[in-house]
């Protein structure tokens, strides 16, 4: 449920039942239960009592929140890999650059944020941060809502292009600039919601809207 409510299979306000999803899946109603409390704790559906459960909007409190951690975080870690990367770090870097340009030539903006991931949790690992990584994506589902969207809605071709500049940047041993790419990267995101907020109003929390609509 959380990959279907993170790729827009589920969208923002739609109703959900135990009783069908225990019936698609062929399980008790108490497994989906837990699966709706743990979802829950995620901002990711609503639970009314008596009611029924409905997928959470994007709040874009949260989704700032995440995006400050990651960059925090993330810069550090560019900086880091400047020091440490080795040419084999390197050569898979590459390659999955070129499966990413491959999904922008198909327009397969799904498997290219699956290369993305990969390509943001290899430089944590290169540098020995992989469990950082793992308490990061743990609490990103709301951010990952908005890049889906974002990679959807959007020029791909961008956010490939940044992750070229990030890894040329560390080739190059420049921390500043590598830090510099991917507080962009990782910040551009939210700029682009003043358009995918008023092409998809439904999908986003009214009170959270505030925050993209400041001048």
């Amino acid at each position: 449920m959380r990959h279907n409510i993170i790729n827009f299979n589920l969208k923002p306000g739609q109703l959900v039942s135990e009783n069908e999803i225990a019936e698609i899946l062929g399980i008790s109603r108490t497994p989906v239960r837990e699966a709706f409390i743990e979802l829950s704790r995620a901002s990711l559906v609503e639970i009314y009592p008596q009611k029924g459960t409905c997928i959470s909007p994007i709040d874009m409190n949260v989704v700032e929140e995440s995006r400050f951690m990651r960059c925090a975080v993330e810069k550090a870690v560019v900086q880091l890999c400047c020091d440490v990367l080795s040419d084999a770090d390197i050569a898979y870097l590459e390659e999955n650059l070129q499966q990413q340009d491959s999904c922008v030539r198909h327009q397969d903006y799904k498997n290219l944020l699956s290369f993305d991931d990969s390509f943001h949790e290899y430089l944590f690992k290169a540098c020995g941060k992989k469990m950082i990584y793992s308490l990061i994506k743990s609490v990103m589902a709301q951010f990952d809502r908005v890049r889906i969207l974002n990679l959807a809605e959007m020029n791909m071709e961008i956010t490939v292009k940044e992750h070229k500049q990030i890894l040329q940047a560390i080739k190059n041993k420049d921390k500043q600039i590598s830090a510099n790419v991917m507080e962009k990267h990782l910040t551009r995101v939210i700029f682009d919601m003043s358009y995918l907020k008023k092409k998809h109003p439904e999908y986003f929390k009214r009170d959270s809207l505030k925050l993209l609509t400041k001048e």
